[in-house]
């Protein structure tokens, strides 16, 4: 297989995920896209195991069904992937930026990164390092 190949076969995988999530709502049906040693890292260090991170999106689809996902960028390269995504909530909801970073194993989801920065907050991000006003 070609480094074109199986950017292409890495890309297909989290779109799969994506739709069998986003479409259907059918958390379950991500677990045969993952690794059994399938690990989600926060910023925060924090990170959880698959069934765990299992059990909290099933946990966020109960606010967030109907969200909408406009992928904005799909790159892969090696074993990972990045996508960068806009999401929302049905009716002008709130939204929110998204980068999730995957790595694939053997044609399964192994790691996840994932960074979410809400839209309207984005400004006050530019200059996080500036002391906040007392």
């Amino acid at each position: 297989m070609t480094t074109q190949n199986m950017a292409t076969d890495h890309k297909s995988i989290i779109q799969r995920a994506l739709t069998a999530l986003v479409a259907t709502g059918d958390v379950d049906a991500l677990a045969p896209l993952l690794r059994e040693d399938f690990v989600h890292h926060r910023p925060d260090s924090t990170s959880s195991t698959k069934a765990e991170w299992l059990d909290a999106v099933r946990a966020a689809l109960v606010h967030l069904g109907g969200m909408q996902v406009e992928i904005q960028h799909l790159l892969a390269e090696g074993d990972h992937v990045v996508m960068h995504s806009r999401r929302r909530l049905p009716g002008a909801g709130p939204g929110i930026a998204v980068v999730d970073i995957w790595r694939i194993d053997d044609g399964l989801i192994a790691e996840a990164w994932e960074i979410i920065e809400p839209v309207a907050q984005a400004a006050a991000h530019l200059t996080w390092w500036e002391p906040a006003d007392q």
